[in-house]
């Protein structure tokens, strides 16, 4: 029964967060639901009579990995270059917080200080699990937007920080009444979790520089270290290990020369893992009467956090930050609670109880009460309040290619100097170097990674284009992006013959739309490209038509059409397309002795770009030195 049980668990977290995927909803609703549906469930065993003794090591373990996950991606240059309200919102803002709902919880709801302080703490994090996916469909202005990921990013680690200290200085507070031996005591479990964190990231980092870590153990070794640490840590002082977890994962995240892109990509997969199946066992030990128990007063207690909390956070941190009134509501309506102030607070709560503390027991009660609140009011509500409010960003109009090898960078460049926004993405450095130094904004890492769903600007992009040589990498891509935005707006080149001969139904065949011709595949592209092909601009007139362009220029492959409002059309094998007067093509041509085949004046108002010396009637592209937007792992925005 118990083995049927725990499969269970994982069955229905992959159920959960394959449905909130399918319906474009955030998974901790479902997962939530889920874990409330077992727990309600008679023939359930429950997580305590299940797991016995060893409930609290997996969680406190497993939170221990979703913090050090957290961390890795805060690294303490970047708080420098973070917008000042953004540094407000993870200062101030904690701060307002936790001090509104520590009081709320006090004289509403009654609780015990320590209980009332440690509940403010831990609401204080949203965290980009739920944050991200509700921007994606909500699509608020690009600054608000920003503000939103930035502090869902900085705030859980920092947030998560700030609540273990609280939870030190709570534990402590009950052994003596004696104030110097309280802060005698906190300052031993300080000591001890951040010089041992320090300790074994100075070790974790010299153990993979000095490669006396094997590549092929980077990740499963990083994972024993986190664990390791955290027991270790408990050991030489009761309950500090979640802080010497976060240090150590600060540490490695701030080594300049220290790669762990793909210890972060574990990291993230794992904690997907432990966030899905922990937040159904946690919900599953929640007792539904004990949200009734809550009495009415809960009520009022949620429209403190919702009401009154939020909107004290982001006025006082957005004093004298230039926004309007309307941006500042828009931003006091969306702090959704997640998984990290679910799990912290189940850890917290069972070691306090254990120590019998008054009213601990209503700690992950009041916790989920505000995950269920916030998530299920704000999801509903959001979408409608920015278009009312008239700030929602207008229809996105990004091209994002996955690639950045030569052939990506030579498109993008064409597009980009015609006005059309670009972002690049590609796993290899030397590709993601070579676009930034040509002045593309450039994603380092997968675009389908849980990474890329917090830091690329996802609902900036309305089409995607697969030009990587890497069939798997674009396999991926088109899967996730056809999901996210429908089959009609994701292209991919057709596969090789090698390809075709290797799989017969290569998945990156399974793009609806193929690119620029059913025999124009990358090797070919390249090839034309490695032979001093170009990317050109062609301006169509009465005195020089489609037909004239398609005689003159036989050998070039069109790419796209576009006109002086933007892209009109990605050219397809399926979708054939008349341009017209007036439209741009812009295609690959091989290289010629003389380029000038169009005749002089049919191309419009002649260009004297120095930099790219275009010919009035027949262009190639260039650099067109124009700076895009970063949003490389840990480069924040400015201002």
């Amino acid at each position: 029964m118990y083995a049927f049980y725990l499969a269970s668990v994982v069955g229905f977290a992959v159920l959960a967060q394959w449905l909130a995927w399918s319906l474009r909803v955030p998974a901790i609703l479902l997962l939530l639901i889920t874990g409330l549906s077992l727990g309600a469930w008679p023939a359930a065993p429950s997580p305590d009579r299940l797991l016995g003794n060893l409930l609290f090591p997996i969680i406190s373990l497993s939170v221990a990995v979703i913090l050090f996950e957290g961390a890795l991606t805060l690294k303490l240059k970047d708080l420098k270059g973070i917008g000042h309200v953004v540094r407000n919102l993870c200062s101030i803002g904690v701060l307002t917080t936790f001090v509104v709902i520590a009081l709320a919880s006090h004289f509403i709801m009654a609780l015990d200080w320590r209980i009332a302080i440690l509940l403010g703490s831990v609401l204080t994090v949203t965290g980009p699990t739920v944050i991200a996916p509700m921007l994606s469909i909500i699509r608020p202005k690009k600054e608000l937007d920003r503000i939103l990921r930035w502090e869902g990013i900085i705030i859980d680690p920092i947030g998560a920080l700030f609540a273990v200290l609280v939870f030190e200085g709570v534990t402590l507070s009950q052994h003596s009444d004696v104030l110097s031996h309280t802060l005698l005591a906190l300052g031993k479990t300080l000591g001890v979790g951040i010089s041992l964190g320090a300790f074994m990231g100075w070790l974790t980092s010299l153990l993979i520089r000095r490669k006396w870590l094997p590549y092929e153990l980077h990740k499963f070794g990083v994972l024993a270290i986190v664990l390791l640490t955290m027991t270790l840590s408990n050991r030489f002082s009761a309950e500090s290990g979640l802080l010497a977890v976060t240090i150590l994962g600060i540490w490695m995240a701030n080594q300049d020369d220290l790669e762990i892109d793909a210890i972060l990509e574990f990291k993230e997969d794992l904690s997907m893992i432990l966030i899905s199946a922990l937040f159904i066992l946690l919900a599953a030990r929640l007792d539904l009467a004990a949200l009734w128990r809550l009495g009415p007063m809960v009520l009022l207690m949620m429209g403190v956090v919702q009401f009154i909390a939020r909107p004290a956070c982001i006025f006082l941190s957005c004093i004298n930050s230039g926004l309007r009134f309307r941006e500042k509501l828009l931003l006091s309506w969306i702090a959704p609670r997640g998984i990290v102030a679910a799990a912290v607070s189940s850890v917290f709560a069972l070691s306090l109880e254990a120590n019998q503390v008054p009213d601990a027991d209503k700690l992950v009660p009041l916790v989920f009460s505000v995950i269920i609140s916030t998530v299920v009011l704000q999801s509903l509500t959001s979408t409608w309040l920015a278009r009312r409010l008239g700030l929602q960003q207008p229809n996105p109009e990004t091209i994002l290619i996955i690639g950045a090898n030569a052939l990506a960078r030579a498109i993008g460049q064409a597009l980009n100097e015609q006005k059309i926004p670009v972002y690049l993405s590609d796993p290899a450095w030397e590709n993601y170097k070579l676009a930034r130094l040509a002045g593309l904004p450039c994603y380092y890492g997968s675009p389908h990674s849980e990474h890329a769903e917090r830091y690329l600007p996802q609902h900036e992009i309305k089409y995607v284009l697969a030009l990587s040589p890497n069939r798997q990498q674009n396999a991926l891509g088109i899967q996730h992006f056809a999901h996210l935005y429908s089959g009609e707006r994701v292209y991919s080149l057709p596969p090789g013959d090698m390809e075709k001969k290797k799989n017969r139904d290569s998945a990156t065949f399974r793009a609806r739309q193929v690119l620029f011709g059913k025999e124009v595949t990358y090797s070919r592209l390249r090839k034309m490209l490695e032979s001093g092909g170009k990317v050109k601009v062609t301006r169509l007139a009465d005195a020089f038509t489609w037909r004239d362009f398609q005689q003159t220029n036989a050998d070039a492959i069109p790419l796209f059409v576009l006109n002086d409002k933007g892209l009109v059309r990605i050219m397809t094998a399926d979708n054939p397309v008349l341009p017209v007067a007036g439209n741009v093509i812009l295609s690959l041509s091989p290289q010629k002795e003389n380029n000038r085949n169009e005749p002089n004046g049919v191309s419009g108002e002649p260009n004297h770009d120095p930099a790219t010396q275009r010919d009035p009637s027949y262009a190639e592209s260039g650099n067109s030195g124009q700076t895009g937007r970063n949003t490389t792992r840990g480069l924040l925005p400015a201002g």
